[in-house]
């Protein structure tokens, strides 16, 4: 099984965005894929219970998709950090309680199989652990490889730069990275991305125009990442 955690260098990097894409780049592969959002903060009520859009994209780009709460097994209404929003809600959050409600999630039996986090990578789950700590377990104890999205704006060779220095002083690495062009008014951009193509450790999968009224799926041309995704064979 191909298993990708999608980190980004902040909030509205367009970690979505990339996921579904891939998701759609599977499928177009052939390959069968499922796309998780363990921890959802900013939801509606629908259909009885709290769903977010970014996890709604996830299930809609998931091939089989499941039933919502497998997508997203941990909703909050506020559009806030995590640990508050659970605070908030009177529910405790920490790494262990996270995998214990995304078990059957994480067993999906899929060719590919996508977490994308919440926020940045140091997002905080309570006062002592963040999303970085779920990221860790599941890169050591299961095998999920990091992509990072890098939301290309003004200061985002910064906040690319901090973001792999956290990766790599951890121990892990990431695979590659994808461009997500979310400022059509930014200058240099060119030179903004030649830059981190020079300094961030891994490969760039690809570069996303912005494309506020897309189709993921009309996106996957601009995704090299059919080297990736194995077949599973078994």
């Amino acid at each position: 099984m191909n298993k990708l955690f999608i980190t980004g260098t902040d909030t509205d990097a367009g970690k979505t965005l990339v996921a579904t894409t891939l998701l759609y780049k599977a499928q177009a592969e052939g390959l069968s894929c499922f796309g998780l959002k363990p921890i959802a903060a900013g939801c509606e009520w629908r259909q009885g219970q709290w769903q977010n859009d970014d996890a709604l994209f996830l299930q809609a780009a998931s091939q089989p998709s499941q039933a919502y709460s497998c997508h997203n097994p941990i909703a909050f209404p506020q559009a806030i950090a995590p640990h508050i929003a659970a605070q908030i809600q009177q529910q405790k959050l920490s790494v262990n309680d996270v995998l214990k409600t995304c078990e059957r999630s994480l067993q999906q039996p899929v060719d590919v199989h996508l977490i994308e986090g919440a926020g940045g990578w140091l997002v905080p789950l309570n006062d002592d652990e963040t999303l970085a700590d779920l990221a860790q377990h599941l890169v050591t104890q299961q095998g999920y490889k990091i992509i990072l999205v890098v939301g290309i704006k003004l200061g985002c060779i910064n906040h690319a730069l901090l973001t792999q220095q956290l990766i790599l002083s951890s121990g892990l690495t990431i695979i590659g990275w994808v461009a997500n062009h979310i400022d059509p008014e930014m200058s240099e951009q060119e030179a903004n991305v030649a830059y981190l193509e020079q300094h961030i450790q891994a490969p760039c999968l690809g570069r996303i125009p912005f494309s506020p009224d897309i189709h993921p799926k009309d996106l996957v041309h601009h995704l090299a990442a059919s080297d990736m995704f194995k077949r599973n064979n078994s």
